[in-house]
């Protein structure tokens, strides 16, 4: 053997590798189409969960349909909104706030104890919840427009923007504001959490690798990766093709899902990325480290750790799609989404484009600055014991 303390490889593969036949041209185009593949998931619109999450069969589902197709108001679109402290408040101040809110274009009509307001004018008695308990005062506006659509959103922000009656503080509820609020509250960490969990799995993989190329090299796989399964989420269930696989479209995307999906795609990911570099990583340190050594080792190390990524995957994959046969759109989306996520992180990205970046950067991939290579010979991660490269033979 022209390595020292080389694992036992068994039998090389035969014929042309990943990094030997036609290098970088199978992951050349790969990266374009999963780009594309991904767009569609900038034009994500995070809505709330509704009865249309139900099958069509439901008794929720068929009553909603008929309110949303044959009545002007459904009351699942009013916005409450409440004076919490309208004490010293004479009835005519409170009258001009609600007849303001019934001048915002597209609502039908604005509930105010003094009776109904439509187009800025008292037009009658009270036609939705509305009273004065407690120092507080209620309103309800009514609209027709579409829950969590791009003109009802920008009717809630509107509403927001009507001076209140005596610049008192007012408080907005129903669905329409509760999905802002759920978003902004999902939204408010996400920059922080997506920073931390990029930041440990670098730091992870360089102590496994010793290298700073490979760990950045992952992240923006996984990315590519999990960008194109939640692309395809967002045409097929937002956007409604392929029948939205039997749901109802609603043009939304409930805010949370995505969050909760790139989680565990994420960690299973990075999962399938830590068995084959570490594998790899174990024929490099065993050879001498020449560039054509890197292209053997990747070789090796995808031969030896192909079929155990492929498997694990499809087990992981049929236990999501058994989600798939759920009649909640929502079981049905997560289940989606996780299968083409394992799927295409496990045969495109591992099979297919780790093994041809690793190719065209050759000896780049396990580059270190000096201070982190001193930080890996301490702490670095090694089954053996030893974080450095053993010197070769010979």
């Amino acid at each position: 053997s022209r390595w020292r303390n080389r694992p036992a490889a068994g039998p090389r593969p035969d014929g042309p590798t990943p990094t030997s036949a036609a290098p970088g041209r199978p992951g050349t185009p790969a990266s374009p189409r999963r780009t594309v593949l991904g767009a569609p998931f900038f034009g994500v619109k995070p809505g709330f969960p509704d009865d249309r999450v139900l099958p069509k069969s439901a008794s929720a589902h068929q009553v909603g349909d008929m309110l949303r197709a044959d009545f002007a108001i459904d009351s699942d679109s009013e916005v409450p909104i409440v004076i919490p402290d309208s004490t010293g408040l004479d009835r005519a101040e409170v009258d001009r706030y609600a007849a303001a809110l019934s001048a915002v274009p597209e609502v039908n009509s604005v509930s105010a104890p003094s009776g109904t307001f439509i187009g800025g004018r008292l037009a009658g008695p009270p036609l939705a919840a509305t009273g004065e308990a407690g120092g507080a005062t209620l309103l309800t506006v009514g609209t027709s427009l579409p829950l969590f659509s791009e003109s009802s959103e920008t009717q809630l922000t509107r509403l927001h923007e009507v001076p209140t009656p005596g610049g008192r503080d007012v408080e907005f509820g129903g669905l329409a504001q509760t999905n802002r609020d759920s978003v902004a509250a999902i939204t408010s960490r996400l920059p922080l959490v997506l920073g931390l969990m990029a930041a440990i799995m670098l730091v992870v993989l360089f102590l496994l690798t010793g290298s700073v190329v490979l760990p950045i090299k992952a992240l923006i796989l996984n990315m590519l990766s999990l960008s194109a399964a939640f692309g395809a989420m967002v045409w097929v269930f937002q956007d409604g093709h392929l029948g939205a696989l039997g749901t109802t479209a609603t043009g939304t995307l409930v805010a949370n899902m995505p969050v909760l999906l790139f989680c565990v795609a994420f960690g299973l990911s990075m999962d399938y990325e830590v068995f084959l570099v570490s594998r790899i990583r174990e024929f490099w340190l065993a050879s001498p480290q020449t560039s054509a050594d890197n292209d053997e080792s990747v070789a090796l190390g995808l031969a030896h750790t192909g079929r155990v990524i492929t498997a694990a995957a499809v087990i992981m994959a049929i236990s999501f799609a058994a989600l798939i046969a759920a009649q909640v759109a929502l079981m049905r989306l997560f289940g989606t989404g996780l299968t083409l996520a394992i799927l295409m992180d496990a045969t495109l990205v591992r099979l297919v484009l780790v093994p041809v970046f690793m190719h065209a950067m050759g000896k780049w991939n396990w580059w270190a600055p000096a201070p982190l290579v001193r930080v890996h010979r301490v702490l670095g991660i090694s089954e053996s014991g030893a974080a450095h490269p053993p010197k070769p033979s010979g």
